[in-house]
This record gives C-alpha cells, sequence and structure tokens, in this order.
C-alpha cells in the first residue's frame, strides 16, 4: 500500500488532500506513526520502504517478484464518490516499485479506481512507463482478464499471473471491466457459472508447461474466518490446473493451505502501509507481515518458505525472534482445519511442511 501516508515521505509526495470522514490530510498519517514510533527524517530514498526486505530478496533471488499494488499512482484530483478511503501515489514514486525490482503488480482490488477513470489510466501508464507489467485491470474485459505473462530467457517455463477482485472485498460492482469500460477484473460471486468461466479463460491462455497464479482480492480486513465458498473456490482452480491461490485483502496474516501440494494463501496481509498510529484490532498485529518465496518445478512437491518482518517507521524490519515465533503459532492454530503444519527454522523464516 504505497499510497497515502507512504506517499507523503517518498522523494516526490503527491497532494496531501483527501476525501475521508475523518482524515483530510494524508500527511497525518504520517504524524500519528510518528507519535507512536518517533520522527522520521523526511524524504527519504525510494528504497527505504523495503528495509530488511531487500537484504532477503537479494538471498533468495527469486526469479519473479510480484505484489498487490493497492493504490492508484495517479495526480488525478477527481475521488470516487461516498468511497470512505483513498489511496493514491504520485507517479514520480514509481521508482519505489523498481527500488525493489518489482516484475508485476496485480490491480483488481478495492483502491485502484479511488480517484477515478483517469485515475486508472495513469496507473496503468505509470507502470507501463517503467516496464512493469499487471494483471487484474484495464481499459476494458478482454484487457483485465489476460495474464501477465512472466518470462526470462533462461527459463524454459513461463508464469502467468491472473488477477481477480471479488465484491466480498469492497471491490464496487461499478469497478467492472466491460466490453468497451474500464476497470478491474472483478469476481461477483462463486458460483459454478464463475468458476467455469474463469477456468476457460486461464485454459485458454495457459501452455503445458507454463505455471499459473491466481491473485484474488477477497475477504473480509479483519478476522481469520475462511467460509466454504473460498475453500471450494480455491480447490477447484487449483484441480483445474492453477499452481498458486494468493489471497489477500486481509490487513494481517491468515491461514495457509497446501492442497494437492499447492500453496493456497487465504491472506496473505498487508505487506506494508501507514496504519503504525492508527488504533484499533491491536489483537490481529497487522505490523506483522510475510515475505513469501514459492518454489515450483514440475512433478516435484511445492517448496513454501516465508520471511517475518515487522512494519515501523513506514519500513520493513526483520521481526525477532518473538514476532516471528508468533506467526509460526499463527500459521499453525489456522492450518489445523487443513492439516498443514509449519517449522521454524533457526534463522526465524518458516517453513510448509505440507
Amino acid at each position: 500500500m504505497t499510497g497515502r501516508g507512504i506517499d507523503q515521505i517518498l522523494p516526490n509526495p503527491g497532494k496531501p488532500l483527501l476525501y475521508e470522514l475523518v482524515v483530510t490530510d494524508a500527511r497525518n498519517y504520517v504524524r500519528l506513526g510518528e507519535i507512536v514510533n518517533g520522527p522520521l527524517s523526511r524524504p527519504v530514498s525510494f528504497g527505504y520502504i523495503w528495509g530488511d526486505a531487500l537484504k532477503e530478496l537479494d538471498k533468495f533471488a527469486p526469479d519473479f517478484r510480484i505484489i498487490n499494488l493497492e493504490t492508484a499512482v495517479t495526480r488525478s484530483d477527481t475521488p470516487w464518490p461516498n468511497k470512505e478511503v483513498l489511496y493514491r501515489m504520485n507517479p514520480e514514486n514509481i521508482g519505489c516499485l523498481k527500488a525493489a525490482g518489482i516484475d508485476c503488480c496485480t490491480l483488481a482490488n478495492n483502491h485502484l479506481l479511488d480517484w477515478g477513470y483517469e485515475g486508472l489510466k495513469e496507473t496503468l501508464h505509470s507502470l507501463k512507463k517503467v516496464k512493469i507489467k499487471y494483471a487484474g485491470a484495464g481499459l476494458r474485459l478482454e484487457e483485465a482478464q489476460q495474464p501477465a505473462i512472466l518470462d526470462k530467457a533462461q527459463l524454459s517455463d513461463r508464469v502467468l499471473v491472473f488477477a481477480l477482485g471479488s465484491v466480498t472485498s469492497g471491490v464496487p460492482y461499478q469497478w467492472a471491466a466491460g466490453e468497451n469500460k474500464a476497470g478491474v477484473n472483478l469476481l461477483s460471486d462463486f458460483s459454478s457459472n464463475t468458476r467455469r468461466c474463469l477456468i476457460d479463460n486461464i485454459l485458454k491462455n495457459k501452455r503445458e508447461n507454463d505455471f499459473a497464479v491466481l491473485s484474488i482480492h477477497w475477504g473480509s480486513n479483519w478476522g481469520y474466518e475462511i467460509s466454504s465458498s473460498q475453500k471450494e473456490f480455491a480447490h477447484e482452480l487449483i484441480d483445474a490446473g492453477i499452481d498458486i491461490i494468493w489471497g489477500h485483502s486481509s490487513h494481517h496474516v491468515r491461514a495457509v493451505e497446501i492442497y494437492k501440494g499447492k500453496p493456497v494463501l487465504y491472506g496473505c496481509g498487508d505487506f506494508f502501509n501507514d496504519y503504525e498510529g492508527i488504533g484499533g484490532y491491536e489483537e490481529f498485529r497487522g505490523d506483522l507481515s510475510l515475505m513469501y518465496f514459492v518454489t515450483l518445478e514440475k512433478a516435484k512437491p511445492v517448496k513454501l518458505q516465508m520471511i517475518p518482518m515487522q512494519i515501523k517507521k513506514f519500513r520493513l524490519n526483520r521481526a525477532g525472534k518473538k514476532e516471528s515465533g508468533y506467526l509460526h503459532d499463527l500459521l499453525n492454530r489456522e492450518g489445523i482445519p487443513f492439516g498443514t503444519k509449519f517449522s521454524l527454522n533457526p534463522d526465524g523464516s518458516i517453513s510448509a511442511q505440507g
């Protein structure tokens, strides 16, 4: 969530004006964070917000780095009518994504159109300008449904990234892309007909040796409940050929399932945000997040390793022993219904056991 307060500490802060019920200046989110964790010297560098995550990325050297970008990247001053929470990042701060070597952004979420259709168009243009691929939104439905295709000369297999935004996460129905209408790839329900259409689109694009990732913005912001509809949906999509179900929307970590050897991440939590000084829901530890490193190889069991991080001073910091233990215990507790167990490694990382 690189918009709002995060945007204000970067080298090129956009206009701070908001139209929220309580906060009308994005800089107030920075001030709230400073009250809790101390003053912050501004502006910070583009790489600052990623903090210790950059070291982990260098260590693991993943083939592809994929994020859910939950903000509009725009100068638009036209907010979506009656929207309670608004996120935008100045396009001149797009360098923060390049600083982490991001290859692909999924965009089907409940903040992409916070600043209207002009905001959406400028977001797509900004990503194209720096050669970051995207999925889940477009100027028409066909574009929004298309996967981002990630490939490298030294790799024989491609990775296809599909993205959906569910109305259960607060994505307005009006944001759905249409035949001649810009918007997001909206998941209006979990019905069998919807699943069939989605599977048909996936199979139409997927070659035999491709790996497929499905990004889904779904569910509530807080709590651990996973609905039966979510489980059935995830299982059917994996049965149809998806290799990773990557769910997000919750502001904290939720359950992980390994289904038929493939990971279902029901709620990854916010990797980072500007919530440090906002009270409420402390019991969910929204300040703790995970980096998810998934290794996929044909005809081999999936490997899933997670690196615990903590958001502090608008920066990602390697979580300490206590915080890593908390996330390990949480994953094991929430994994019980799925038969999924996790190990806490000596270096503080967490591994799925299956």
